[in-house]
């Protein structure tokens, strides 16, 4: 992890760095910002060396495009929003839960796309191929039954994440 987070934009000390391991047997991986990081017991007994290498480079990604603070920025946008529109107009609230809902999910897809090509850029300064990246989002698929994508999804496809890297030079 170390080489991919010289490797990122952000020039946080080693010991600003959190890692923490949960308890889960689901492949998985999360930034919770501020140099924070948490990996699932079931991601660090299934993946390879690649595999964690391709997946952490994403979350360090997230970490360096500041999408978290960008979420918690939205999510208080559209709180907001909520109390306002009741305001105006009465009962709204019990309806504007699900757009608000539609639209953070939206804007999640998008950052996870990013995410995926701002990983290649660091992988590739750390001294990797992109392949690093669609290789691990590849056993990211064939692992895990849940593939993503789909309307109510926070993430793209797998199949439409790997498609957009192959693209990239």
């Amino acid at each position: 992890m170390v080489p991919l987070l010289r490797a990122g934009d952000r020039t946080r000390s080693l010991k600003e760095i959190r890692l923490g391991v949960l308890e889960d047997q689901n492949i998985n991986a999360a930034n919770a910002g501020g140099g924070e990081f948490y990996v699932t017991t079931g991601l660090l007994q299934k993946a390879n060396d690649e595999q964690l290498r391709g997946i952490l480079a994403h979350e360090i990604a997230h970490d360096d495009l500041g999408h978290v603070a960008k979420a918690q920025v939205l999510g208080t946008g559209l709180n907001l929003g909520v109390i306002l529109l009741e305001q105006i107009i009465p009962g709204s609230s019990t309806i504007t839960p699900i757009a608000g809902t539609l639209v953070a999910r939206a804007y999640s897809r998008s950052e996870e796309l990013e995410a995926d090509q701002h990983a290649v850029e660091i992988l590739q300064r750390a001294g990797y191929s992109k392949d690093v990246m669609i290789d691990a989002l590849a056993w990211v698929m064939q692992s895990s039954p849940a593939d993503g994508g789909g309307f109510l999804s926070t993430h793209p496809a797998t199949q439409d994440r790997i498609a957009s890297l192959r693209q990239l030079k």
